[in-house]
């Protein structure tokens, strides 16, 4: 996320790094590149100009402690000038205290709608809404079944009507909601490819009828300034609540994330990568700011953990870590945990310092498919006692999970090392009791 942006920035800090003191001299040119970083990475002219001017206000008012560097200095003024751009603090979604809460999801077609719909019905479900999705997109080819589809595989209620009346869809959704004790409704709104009269007409009719607790504009954060603009022509038209930036694991170049909250002045409340139902994360402006300054987010990191952590596996992980038996099931079902937490990529992201030492290196997801399918054809035995895996046992693997001879020999000599190393560990009570006990993490 916002890589290309983060690697700029860090190398334009290290100018005043090096300096005994900041002057006006080493600001003004520090702050001339990050500018010029930030014009190139798309974002809104005004906004870089106001955000490098209270930037350089600022840092001229300060003096250098004995214990901080200039270079030091001047990150935590942009990190704070970052956060405040970004909305100072996260927006939580509006929940009615009783009754039906709507949610209404707009936005240009392409932008990722539908399938946000799915992945906020999906957050609602794990926070113990009962939800109910209305497929209101009665104009684009496949967007029913794509919603259908979807709300199949995260286990959520989709409600469609057969006649392509988008007004009528939403109104028989809450109705059925109400029939049927549903919470939550959340209704994908049609897109189109341009802003028009009629699509805008359609929304606001919607709007008035179910007068939703929320409205939510989602924005594809790869077409840069273009999702500025549009963000705010629906805004003077819907007046919406909130804005969830899509496809930020893609080449966006952060243009939107930074210039969106100040031009349209509408808090961005949610961030929407990938695929997966559980792609979905709140927005932190503090946390987006400690990315992009190349300083990772090891809160997120560690809620994705417990997300994805299953306490009384953990339990029999250490257990059989202690007495040394751990196995190649027990290697699969790690793997599974970290596939859950998201990609590789992002995940790498989130370590403080391990993005620029990283920057260069080919972080792949489907080497974990490839050492998946490995593991998957083997046997019971040979995966509870790797020793037996001989030379034709390895040929079979290979063919059975599309590979190599050479990836399985790989795969079983890393798995032999790991084994030794978590061998010496338990010798030295590295395992000992809680070891792997859940973190009682609160954040507030």
């Amino acid at each position: 996320m916002f890589e290309d942006l983060s690697l700029k920035i860090e190398k334009a800090l290290k100018k005043v790094t090096g300096q005994g003191r900041l002057n006006e001299k080493n600001i003004s040119d520090t702050l001339r590149e990050i500018r010029r970083i930030l014009l190139d990475a798309d974002v809104n002219y005004k906004v870089a100009k106001d955000f490098i001017e209270k930037v350089s206000i600022k840092a001229l008012g300060q003096e250098v402690l004995a214990s901080i560097t200039p270079g030091q200095l001047i990150t935590k003024i942009i990190f704070d000038e970052m956060v405040a751009l970004l909305g100072g603090s996260n927006n939580e979604l509006r929940i009615n205290p009783s009754g039906i809460t709507s949610i209404m999801i707009v936005g240009l077609q392409g932008s990722g709608k539908t399938t946000f719909c799915a992945k906020l019905g999906s957050r609602l479900k794990g926070n113990k809404r009962k939800v109910l999705l209305a497929a209101a997109d009665v104009y684009r080819p496949a967007a029913i079944e794509q919603l259908k589809q979807l709300g199949e595989k995260a286990d959520i209620k989709v409600f469609s009507l057969d006649i392509p009346d988008a007004r009528k869809t939403a109104a028989e959704a809450m109705n059925f909601a109400k029939e049927n004790n549903f919470d939550t409704v959340i209704i994908d709104t049609a897109g189109r490819l341009h802003i028009d009269e009629d699509m805008m007409k359609e929304i606001q009719d919607i709007k008035t009828f179910i007068n939703p607790a929320e409205i939510l504009f989602v924005v594809d954060a790869m077409t840069g300034q273009d999702a500025v603009n549009s963000a705010k022509t629906f805004n003077e038209t819907v007046d919406y609540n909130g804005i969830v930036l899509t496809k930020l694991d893609g080449d966006a170049r952060g243009g939107a994330a930074l210039s969106i909250r100040s031009v349209v002045g509408k808090p961005i409340k949610y961030i929407s990568n990938g695929e997966n139902p559980d792609a979905i994360e709140i927005f932190y402006p503090d946390r987006l700011a400690s990315r992009i300054l190349g300083k990772g987010d090891v809160i997120s990191l560690v809620e994705k953990a417990q997300e994805s952590f299953d306490a009384s596996e953990a339990e029999k992980l250490e257990e059989k870590l202690r007495k040394n038996k751990f196995d190649f099931d027990d290697f699969l079902k790690q793997i599974k945990v970290i596939k859950k937490m998201g990609s590789l990529s992002s995940l790498l992201g989130m370590i403080p310092g391990i993005s620029s030492q990283m920057r260069n290196a080919q972080v792949d997801d489907k080497s974990l498919v490839k050492v998946e399918a490995i593991i998957c054809s083997m046997t019971g035995q040979e995966r509870s006692n790797p020793k037996v895996l001989n030379g034709n046992r390895r040929k079979r693997i290979a063919r059975g999970s599309g590979t190599s001879v050479q990836d399985v020999n790989r795969l079983i000599k890393q798995f032999s090392e790991m084994q030794k190393m978590m061998s010496r560990l338990s010798g030295k009570g590295a395992f000992g009791k809680n070891a792997f006990a859940k973190p009682n993490f609160k954040f507030n």
